[in-house]
């Protein structure tokens, strides 16, 4: 069911920045500010649900992908996807001022609830403290991802002042990781569980969603033994009631939104408020207008034969000329690939004719519309992508599906890893996190599904390491493990790499389709904004800049 809290409309943020200042016995009578807006709760929801709004964007959560080995953007320069990709860029790109502003304007959002909410009169007081718990976790979220990419950042507990805005310095990693933490263990008592969510509440922040963000956080700093506490309560329903959706295909459909695996997603409703990048991720003639972002040749060799071999191991069976046979079943549920029966909600398909010459036309010399051609508005890669694909679309592609953020497939795989860097792995381990999420996946084999001790610690880590890869292709994860495992400088430096429909003697035929660098005296933190830099003179520039 599509919650109430999607309809209701966003308060236009400029009306409360506008007159702040103003002396309360002049506020003027024709627009909002802070002494005539806080008159009621529904007010301060709405103010909540600009908060809400500002969490995350589509296009950060899509093309995020395209800045990791799992994708490229090889048309325009989506979210700066292909500048970053391939490590051609500076402090004046775009992608970095609008994460900058966009975070702190969140932030901001944040801030003047706070600061204003007690204002609202005769409002029941445990309604305003979780209100409050809710603007405090989109505070520390913001946080979190600014200090991600950027390392220091001006930390901001409450509103700042024009003059503290254009003066104030960055505070350390350390201190805003410490902030955020804070911050989450004081405002989970306050808020609700999953299980207490009535319907119209579906996808407002709940206990789980704060430990869940509390759990990554500590997982990108390897704090591995509190990553192990954190996920444990999880697996104990301490934080409310969650589990692997028993349909992986499934999992990413409209008909299965707010399901037992989904601890927070970013809210869309048809009609309301949409997404539409599958318009430029889709085949061709399943109605996208053009190719974007597109699966890489690396993202599709990382996916398991079923027999739990890698495709370049010994007796994994891997035929290089039918590659996309006896795989892991996620490979289908996630990537387009030749050949590939692209299904509708009405119950039609259609067969997907990617390589070059294989289009079913009286015409040899006119192209399929999904045929890799080189320069074309076709894939650049030969694959599409079919995660979150909405069968449910309205025109052009747009979706009101929502987007999972955190889900609990993440908290298994945490645990995992926790575990196993702390050499704790063990079948039972195992069991409870890897067995688990390969059966939902569809694997049955036994060797793939049991435990082998015979790995090692280095082993599993990178079992554990690939099943993160391919749990999570396609929703923007991948580069944030990149760069905390710090092995960007291995899978972002040469040639991201296409299906094999190049010339044989290149790559063995696989198609070279973007060059990238990656240089980890500087990459592994993006830098500050120049604009921000020459508004504030006090903000330093991080190393190699």
């Amino acid at each position: 069911m599509k919650n109430i809290f999607k309809y209701i409309n966003l308060v236009p943020l400029v009306f409360l920045l506008l007159a702040s200042c103003e002396d309360l016995d002049q506020a003027p009578e024709d627009r909002f500010t802070d002494s005539n807006y806080w008159t009621s709760v529904d007010k301060a929801q709405l103010m909540l649900n600009t908060a809400y709004s500002q969490m995350q964007s589509s296009q950060y959560f899509f093309y995020n992908e395209g800045l990791s080995d799992n994708a490229y953007n090889g048309r325009g320069d989506n979210a700066g996807a292909a500048s970053i990709g391939a490590g051609l860029y500076d402090p004046s790109l775009g992608r970095l001022k609008s994460e900058w502003n966009e975070r702190y304007g969140g932030i901001k959002s944040c801030n003047v609830l706070l600061e204003n909410i007690d204002k609202v009169p005769n409002a029941d007081p445990a309604v305003i403290a979780r209100m409050k718990a809710e603007a405090r976790f989109l505070r520390a979220f913001q946080h979190f991802q600014l200090t991600t990419w950027f390392g220091a950042i001006p930390l901001l507990e409450k509103d700042p002042s024009l003059t503290e805005a254009t003066t104030m310095e960055r505070t350390s990693h350390a201190e805003v990781i410490q902030f955020i933490l804070n911050e989450l263990d004081a405002i989970a008592p306050q808020l609700p569980k999953n299980t207490q969510l009535k319907d119209k509440e579906k996808g407002k922040i709940t206990m789980g969603a704060a430990m869940a963000l509390k759990a990554r956080v500590l997982l990108y700093e390897s704090r591995w033994a509190e990553v192990i506490e954190v996920t444990e309560k999880f697996m104990a329903m301490t934080y409310g009631q969650y589990s692997l959706f028993p349909s992986y295909e499934g999992l990413f459909q409209q008909a299965n939104e707010f399901s037992s695996e989904d601890i927070l997603s970013i809210q869309y409703v048809p009609i309301q408020r949409r997404w539409g990048e599958f318009i430029d991720m889709a085949p061709i003639s399943a109605g996208a207008r053009l190719n974007a972002l597109a699966p890489t040749q690396e993202l599709v060799d990382s996916y398991l034969m079923l027999n739990g071999k890698k495709i370049n191991e010994a007796g994994s069976n891997y035929n290089e000329n039918d590659p996309y046979v006896n795989r892991d079943p996620r490979l289908t549920y996630t990537v387009v690939y030749d050949g590939y029966n692209w299904k509708e909600a009405n119950g039609t398909s259609q067969t997907i004719y990617i390589k070059p010459g294989s289009y079913p036309d009286n015409d040899p010399n006119k192209a399929g519309p999904d045929e890799f051609v080189q320069g074309s508005s076709s894939t650049p890669t030969g694959y599409f992508t079919r995660k979150y694909y909405d069968v449910q679309h309205e025109a052009d592609l747009n979706s009101g599906l929502n987007l999972m953020l955190f889900r609990y497939a993440d908290i298994l795989l945490m645990y995992a890893e926790a575990k196993n860097e702390l050499s704790q792995m063990n079948s039972t381990v195992w069991d409870q996190t890897i067995r688990l999420i390969r059966s939902r996946a569809g694997f049955t084999d036994a060797a793939a599904l049991s435990y082998n001790s015979a790995l090692g610690q280095p082993g599993i880590k990178e079992v554990i390491r690939n099943e993160r890869r391919v749990e999570f292709a396609m929703e923007g994860l991948r580069i944030f493990d990149i760069r905390r495992w710090k092995i960007a400088e291995d899978v972002l430096n040469g040639y991201a790499h296409g299906a094999k429909f190049g010339i044989s003697s290149i790559d063995n035929g696989y198609l070279r389709v973007n060059l990238r660098t990656f240089d980890p005296e500087k990459h592994y933190l993006w830098p500050i904004p120049r604009d921000e830099r020459l508004i504030n003179t006090n903000l330093s520039q991080n190393p190699n800049w």
